[in-house]
């Protein structure tokens, strides 16, 4: 039997280039034969992602998990009045960790796995270049009009009752009463709550409120993997966000839980164990020559 390859767990603390220090984790394997820099969705913390992370370490892969500034270990002491913005995540958090990534990756192969806004903000990086390959999973536009009837209520709770009660009471949005990813700043919400309302979602203010970016000149394959059972990332939201990366060739994948051997994948749960089928399409595109 072969011995499975030790991997070394390594916190990292990196700055971004306005200085803000943000919370990172190496997954190192003995010998790696690529780099993976994986991006998270709104409201999850690094180590939402960490058997993903440790599946590809042991497949040879140098992993990097890092939280976006105002997230589990890139938290702030106070939200309050914190002044991070959601469009900070892809301008500035993403770049410094994949130029912290590349240092590590010693001219290695470098991909990039991006869970919901990760994918979103892939056109933000300035640093883009350095990626060969982005897979996106559960990426797709949050317009609400454009996901099931079954999900607006919660949507339209969180975003006019939940979130306006938790920035009056707490001056953030707070991790309770239905919201189950970690406490957000006001800055993100209210962005990502006026996009939610724009059938466009983003794509009209990249024209013009949202440059500088690079949507434009991301030219690296983009190959978006989506599930039947996602409220968010479907047949009709999947296309909103590909469509902004002119350049890129791109592919969408849909699937069934029950293609991957699961009951359910919905948006969150391809990263939980027991959907090692699916993180190894992944590698094996990732790979793929």
């Amino acid at each position: 039997m072969t011995k499975a390859p030790e991997i070394e767990i390594e916190p990292v603390i990196f700055s971004a280039s306005d200085n803000y220090e943000l919370s990172g984790t190496f997954y190192r394997p003995p010998a790696p034969n690529c780099a993976v820099l994986i991006s998270g969705g709104t409201g999850f913390p690094k180590e939402f992602y960490r058997h993903v992370a440790s599946h590809y370490a042991a497949m040879g892969a140098l992993v990097m998990l890092f939280d976006y500034r105002g997230i589990g270990g890139s938290a702030p002491a106070s939200l309050v009045d914190c002044g991070i913005e959601y469009t900070d995540w892809g301008r500035l958090d993403m770049p410094a960790a994949l130029d912290t990534l590349s240092a590590q990756a010693s001219g290695l192969p470098i991909y990039h796995l991006a869970h919901s806004v990760g994918g979103h903000f892939a056109g933000f990086m300035h640093n883009h270049d350095l990626i060969e390959k982005h897979a996106f999973v559960c990426v797709g536009s949050g317009y609400w009009r454009k996901h099931p009837l079954s999900f607006n209520l919660f949507e339209l709770y969180f975003w006019w009752i939940h979130g306006p009660i938790g920035l009056r009471l707490k001056g953030y949005i707070p991790s309770d009463f239905g919201w189950k990813g970690m406490a957000l700043p006001e800055g993100v919400f209210t962005t990502w709550r006026r996009w939610c309302h724009n059938p466009s979602y983003y794509e009209g203010e990249l024209k013009s409120s949202l440059r500088p970016h690079f949507f434009d000149e991301v030219t690296a394959p983009v190959k978006s993997w989506i599930y039947s059972d996602d409220p968010i990332a479907n047949q009709e939201t999947a296309p909103d966000i590909l469509r902004c990366y002119t350049k890129a060739p791109s592919e969408i994948v849909m699937q069934k839980p029950s293609e991957l051997g699961v009951s359910a994948v919905g948006h969150q749960s391809a990263f939980r164990r027991g959907n090692e089928q699916l993180w190894d399409q992944l590698w094996n595109w990732f790979n793929q020559e």
